[in-house]
C-alpha cells in the first residue's frame, strides 16, 4: 500500500509541477485515477512518468498508446476514466481474475483503440452499447467473464472488426442483426471469427446473419439455447473452415447446400433436434472432423459418400439411426483415426479389411446389431481399439473377446525430458524439459474444435510444442522450453492442456517477459498447427518476479521465515520483546478504555447484538427486516441509483416519510471507518443544505445508511440532461450558493470543523425546489484540536476535483474543499465533466480566459442550456462569478478564499442580478414527476401561474398576465424594446 501511495504522489507531483512533461497531462491524470481503483499494480512503477519505460505501458508522442498487464494479479474495477486515454490503441488486462465490476460506458470514447482483450477476468453486467463507437477496433475478446444481457447491436458498427470473441459468458437474447437504421453482426463483412459459444443465447439463427459478402472462417455458436432451423444462407459463406452449432435445440432438416462449404474442416451439428434426411456432404474434401450425433434423422442405410471424404480423421455419428453394413472402404481413408457409431442399427459383419489407415486408433460400434467381425491382417505397429460391446457378436462369444469391453485407455501426456538427467527442485520450482529448475509462467490452453479424438497422440503434442517455441523465438521472448501436460476434454469436446513456459538464462521471468508471453497468447499472435483449430488461453497469476534484492518475491518470503527463525533463537531478545509487549499491551488497554468512553463506535467490529451498537440520539437504528419491508424486499422497482458502494433504494416509513437507503455491497464494505464516520458526522450536523441522516442498519453483515429522500436527484444528472431538469443561470447561482452555505457551515460553525473531502456534482442533490443539499460524508474528516491547520491523511477523493496541494503534501485542509468547490462551479458553467477526453476543465478555462472579451472569451465552454444562445439574454454577474471561481482553484491553498467569503460573493452576484438570495423557488415536484414519466412538459412548468423572477434573470412579471397552457413552454428571452417575454410554445 505504501508503494502505491508513493506512485500516486510521484505522478501527482509531475502533474502539478510540469507543464509539458513526458506524459501528457490528461493521460497522466487518468492513469493516476486508474491506479487508485486497482490493487496489486506492478511495484516497479517508480518515477513520475509512466512513459519512462514503465512495464506494460507504451507511449507515443507523450500519450499512452498501450496497456498490457496480463497475469498481474490486478484487483478492483476498470474506472470510467479509462475513456480519457484518447490515444490508447491496445488494452489487454487478461488473466486477472480479481478484476470485476461492469465495463464502463466510457470505454466507447477510446476512438483509436484497435485491440481490446479482457480474457479470463471477472467482469460482469451488460456489455455497454458504446462499444460500437470504437471504429478502429480490430480485435474484441471478452470471453471467459460473467457478462450478461444481450449482445449490443452497436457491435455491427465496427466495420474493421476482425476478431469477435464473446464466448463463455452469460449473454442472453437473440443474435443481433440489422434492421432499419440499427446495425447488427451481419454488417461485419471483414470479420473472420464469430466466437459466441457457451452463453445463453436464444431464438433462431437469423438467416440475415450470413451472406456471400462475409469473410468468416469460424462460426462457433455451440452450447447456447438456439432454436428453429439452420438457415440455408450458411451455405453462402464459402470461406468457412470451422462450424460449431452443437449443443442447442436446432430442429428441422440440415440445408442441402451445406456441402457448398468446401473449405470446412470441422463440422459440429451434434446434440440438437435435427430431423429429415442425413445431409449429403459429398464434395467437402477438406472435412476432417464430423460430428452429427444425437439428432433425429430418418433411418438410413450407411451412406457411401462417407468414404469420399478424403481428409476425414474423425467420424462421430452416435444415435443417428444409421443402419445396414459399414463398407470396408471407409477404413481405407488414409487420415482416418477415430470412428464412433455407438447406439445405431448397424448390422451384418464389421470388416475393416487389410488396407486400413495406419493412423486408425479407435473403432467404436457399441450397442448396434453386428454379428461378426473380420480383420484380415494387422498393420505393423498399429494398435486399434475395437469396441463391439452390446452387439450380438459379444453375446454369442460370452463377452470373452477384448472387443467386448468398452474400457478405453487413460489419456495421459507430459512433455518428455530432452536427453538430460532430472534433478531435485525446491518446493516451488518445477523441472523444465531441459532439466532446469525454474518458476514457469503457466496457464490453460483450450482448443475449441480439435479435429481429432485421439487425445493420447504424442505426435500432435510435439507439433504443438514446436509451434509454441517457434512463436516465442520469433518474437524474441526469453523462453527456454515449454511443457504440456494433463490433456482432458469437457462435455463440449473442448481439449484442455496445461501449459508451462520456462524462462531462459535465469529461473524466473521479469514482468516484461511475463506480460509479453500473456499478450502473445491472448491476442492470438501464436497460430497453432491446423490440427488443433481455434483456441484461447487463460493464464495464472505470475508471482515470481525478481525484486530489488535479486530474489524472487516468493523466495523473499521464504527468507523472511529464516530471519524470523533466527530472531526467535535470540533468547535474551525474545524475553525483552515479551516484556516490552506486555507493557505496551497494558498501556494500550488504558488508552482504549479512555478513548472508548467517548467513542460510541468502539465495539462495532465485534458487534453481535443490537445492544452493542451505539444508540445515537439523532439517528435511529433500523433493523434489517424493517428496511426490507420499507423497500418491498429491496425490489428493483424501488432502486433509484447505484455506485461503487452499492445500490440506493427508495422506501416509505409507516409515518409516510420517504427515505433513501444506501446499501453497501459485500465487496465494497470498505467501509467500516467510512461507515462510522458518516453516521457520527451526520448525526451531529444539521443544516438545510446538508442531506439529513434518518438512521442506519448494522446487522446481518449489512451496512446501510438511511437518508431523507431528495427528490430531484443529483446535480450531475441535471447538468447532463439525464433527469430532464433544465437549469437557467439564476438557478445555477442558487445551487452554487446552497452548496457554499453547506460547506461554510461544516468548516466554520461545526465544532470540531469538518472537511467533506469529496465535493462533486454527483454528491450535490436537488430537492423539490431545486435547493442544493451536500451528501455522502463517507470520506469526511474532523479537524480535532491537535490538527487546527491540517489533517495528515492518505489521499482520497475523486479525480478531477482533488486539490493538487493535497495531492503533493497529503495535508488536508478546508481549502481542499474550496478547490473542489471551484471545480464544481466550472462544471456548473460548462456542464462538462472535470476530466473529459483527456482535457482538464481547470486548465481549459485558464487557457481560454480573456477578460478583454465578452463572457471572458468562454463562449465555447459555456453550457448553451444556460440560455446564452439567445441574443436577448445576458448572464448577469457572470464575470464576477468566474473571478470568484478561478480564485477557488488557485494552486496554493493560502490564496483561496474561505467558504464564508464565497457565500457573500455569490449573494452579491444574485442581488445584482435582481434575485433574492434568501428566497426559495416554488416546488417543481409535480412537473418533474411528469418529466420522469415521459411527459414533454418543461420541469419548471405546472398548471398554475408562477413568478418568473424566482428562477430566471428577468424583471418582475405579473402572473395574471401570463397564461401557462398544457403544452411545453420555453422562455427564450425578453425584448429590449417593449419588455415582452419571448417564448416558444410546443403543441
Amino acid at each position: 500500500m505504501s508503494q502505491r501511495v508513493l506512485v500516486v504522489l510521484l505522478l501527482v507531483l509531475n502533474y502539478v509541477l510540469v507543464a509539458e512533461g513526458e506524459t501528457a497531462d490528461g493521460d497522466l491524470t487518468t492513469f493516476l485515477s486508474l491506479i487508485n481503483t486497482w490493487e496489486n499494480t506492478p511495484p516497479n512503477w517508480v518515477g513520475s512518468d509512466p512513459c519512462d519505460d514503465w512495464v506494460g505501458i507504451k507511449c507515443k508522442n507523450s500519450h499512452i498508446t498501450s496497456i498490457t498487464l496480463s497475469s498481474t494479479g490486478l484487483a478492483g474495477q476498470l474506472s470510467g476514466d479509462i475513456g480519457s486515454l484518447s490515444e490508447l490503441e491496445t488494452l489487454d488486462l487478461s488473466y486477472n481474475k480479481d478484476l470485476t465490476g461492469p465495463l464502463p460506458e466510457s470505454i466507447g470514447e477510446l476512438k483509436k483503440l484497435a485491440t481490446l482483450i479482457l480474457v479470463g477476468c471477472s467482469f460482469k453486467g451488460p456489455i455497454p452499447d458504446s462499444i460500437g463507437n470504437m471504429q478502429e477496433l480490430l480485435f474484441l475478446s471478452l470471453n471467459s467473464n460473467s457478462f450478461s444481457g444481450p449482445i449490443p447491436h452497436s457491435i455491427g458498427n465496427l466495420s474493421k472488426l476482425y476478431w469477435l470473441d464473446l464466448a463463455d459468458n452469460q449473454l442472453q437474447g437473440n443474435i443481433p442483426v440489422s434492421s432499419g437504421d440499427i446495425s447488427g453482426l451481419d454488417k461485419l463483412h471483414h470479420a473472420k471469427h464469430f466466437h459466441l459459444g457457451k452463453n445463453n443465447l436464444s431464438g433462431s439463427i437469423p438467416p440475415q446473419l450470413f451472406s456471400s459478402e462475409m469473410a468468416l472462417i469460424h462460426v462457433l455458436l455451440e452450447s447456447n439455447q438456439l432454436t428453429d432451423k439452420i438457415p440455408p444462407t450458411l451455405g453462402l459463406v464459402q470461406s468457412l473452415e470451422v462450424v460449431r452449432l452443437d449443443g442447442n435445440s436446432l430442429n428441422g432438416p440440415v440445408p442441402p447446400n451445406i456441402n457448398n462449404l468446401t473449405h470446412v474442416q470441422d463440422l459440429y451439428l451434434s446434440n440438437n433436434k435435427l430431423s429429415g434426411s442425413l445431409p449429403n456432404l459429398t464434395g467437402m474434401n477438406a472435412l476432417s472432423y464430423l460430428d452429427m450425433s444425437n439428432n433425429s434423422f430418418k433411418p438410413l442405410d450407411f451412406p457411401g459418400w462417407f468414404s469420399t471424404l478424403k481428409s476425414l480423421t474423425t467420424l462421430k455419428m452416435e444415435r443417428t439411426q444409421l443402419q445396414g453394413q459399414v463398407p470396408t472402404s471407409l477404413f481405407t481413408l488414409i487420415n482416418l483415426q477415430i470412428v464412433v457409431l455407438k447406439d445405431n442399427k448397424i448390422n451384418g459383419t464389421l470388416d475393416i479389411g487389410s488396407s486400413y489407415s495406419n493412423q486408425l486408433r479407435l473403432v467404436d460400434f457399441e450397442t448396434n446389431s453386428i454379428d461378426s467381425f473380420e480383420q484380415k491382417d494387422e498393420v505393423p505397429n498399429v494398435k486399434i481399439k475395437i469396441i463391439l460391446k452390446d452387439n450380438p457378436i459379444c453375446q454369442e462369444n460370452g463377452e470373452l473377446e477384448s472387443y467386448c469391453s468398452s474400457s478405453q485407455p487413460n489419456v495421459s501426456y507430459s512433455t518428455p525430458l530432452n536427453n538430460c538427467q532430472p534433478g531435485t527442485c525446491s518446493s516451488e520450482q518445477i523441472l523444465s524439459p531441459n532439466c532446469i529448475c525454474a518458476y514457469p509462467y503457466s496457464g490453460t490452453l483450450t482448443f475449441r474444435s480439435p479435429p481429432f479424438l485421439d487425445f493420447d497422440n504424442k505426435t500432435y503434442y510435439s507439433m504443438l510444442e514446436e509451434g509454441l517455441m517457434n512463436s516465442f523465438k520469433s518474437h524474441f521472448l526469453p523462453v527456454d522450453s515449454v511443457l504440456l501436460s494433463h490433456p482432458s476434454k469437457d462435455s463440449t469436446q473442448y481439449l484442455e492442456l496445461s501449459l508451462q513456459v520456462f524462462p531462459s538464462g535465469q529461473n524466473h521471468f521479469n514482468r516484461t517477459g511475463a506480460f509479453s508471453i500473456g499478450f502473445l497468447l491472448s491476442n492470438q499472435t501464436f497460430k497453432p498447427p491446423k490440427v488443433f483449430g481455434p483456441f484461447y488461453f487463460v493464464g495464472d497469476k505470475y508471482e515470481h518476479f525478481e525484486n530489488s534484492e535479486g530474489l524472487t518475491e516468493s523466495s523473499k518470503s521464504s527468507n523472511i521465515g529464516i530471519i524470523i527463525g533466527a530472531a526467535v533463537g535470540g533468547l535474551v531478545l525474545l524475553v525483552l520483546l515479551l516484556l516490552a509487549g506486555l507493557y505496551a499491551f497494558r498501556q494500550k488497554k488504558r488508552a482504549e478504555k479512555a478513548i472508548g468512553q467517548s467513542n460510541p463506535f468502539r465495539r462495532w467490529d465485534t458487534a453481535s447484538s443490537k445492544s452493542e451498537v451505539p444508540q445515537l440520539t439523532e439517528a435511529r437504528m433500523f433493523s434489517f427486516e424493517e428496511l426490507k419491508k420499507y423497500t418491498k424486499n429491496f425490489s428493483q422497482v424501488n432502486g433509484i441509483g447505484s455506485g461503487g458502494f452499492g445500490k440506493v433504494y427508495k422506501g416509505n416509513l409507516p409515518n409516510g416519510q420517504v427515505i433513501a437507503i444506501k446499501r453497501a455491497q459485500k465487496e465494497s464494505m470498505q467501509g467500516k471507518l467510512e461507515f462510522k464516520a458518516e453516521i457520527e458526522l451526520l448525526s451531529r450536523v444539521h443544516h438545510k443544505n446538508l442531506v439529513s441522516l434518518v438512521g442506519f442498519c448494522f446487522e446481518h453483515e449489512e451496512q446501510m445508511l438511511v437518508y431523507e429522500y431528495v427528490q430531484n436527484g443529483s446535480l450531475k444528472d441535471a447538468l447532463s440532461g439525464k433527469s430532464g431538469i433544465r437549469l437557467d443561470w439564476i438557478r445555477r447561482l442558487k445551487i452554487a450558493l446552497g452548496t457554499a452555505r453547506g460547506l461554510a457551515y461544516l468548516h466554520e460553525l461545526v465544532n470540531p470543523p469538518i472537511i467533506h473531502r469529496d465535493i462533486k456534482s454527483n454528491n450535490i442533490l436537488l430537492d423539490d425546489r431545486l435547493n442544493a443539499k451536500v451528501s455522502d460524508f463517507g470520506l469526511s474528516k474532523s479537524m480535532v484540536d491537535s490538527e487546527k491547520d491540517h489533517v495528515t491523511t492518505q489521499v482520497k477523493g475523486t479525480m478531477g476535483y482533488l486539490d493538487p496541494e493535497y495531492y503533493m503534501s497529503q495535508q488536508l485542509t478546508e481549502k481542499s474543499d474550496v478547490y473542489s468547490f471551484g471545480v464544481l462551479m466550472l462544471e456548473l458553467i460548462s456542464a462538462r465533466r472535470p476530466l473529459e477526453r483527456g482535457k482538464y476543465i481547470v486548465k481549459e478555462v485558464r487557457n481560454a480566459l480573456d477578460k478583454t472579451k465578452g463572457s471572458y472569451g468562454l463562449d465555447e465552454i459555456i453550457d448553451p442550456a444556460i440560455g446564452l444562445a439567445s441574443t436577448t439574454l445576458t448572464l448577469s454577474g457572470f464575470d464576477k462569478f468566474v473571478d470568484m471561481t478561478m480564485t477557488c482553484v488557485k494552486e496554493s491553498g493560502s490564496d483561496r478564499p474561505k467558504m464564508s467569503d464565497v457565500v457573500r460573493e455569490i449573494e452579491n452576484i444574485l442581488k445584482s442580478a435582481g434575485a433574492n438570495p434568501t428566497e426559495e423557488s416554488p416546488s417543481i415536484s409535480s412537473s418533474y414527476e411528469e418529466v420522469s414519466r415521459g411527459s414533454s412538459s418543461h420541469p419548471y412548468n405546472s398548471n398554475d401561474t408562477f413568478d418568473l423572477s424566482a428562477g430566471l434573470p428577468y424583471p418582475k412579471v405579473d402572473p395574471k398576465n401570463l397564461v401557462i397552457v398544457k403544452h411545453r413552454v420555453d422562455v427564450q428571452g425578453i425584448s429590449k424594446q417593449n419588455k415582452n417575454i419571448i417564448v416558444k410554445i410546443y403543441s
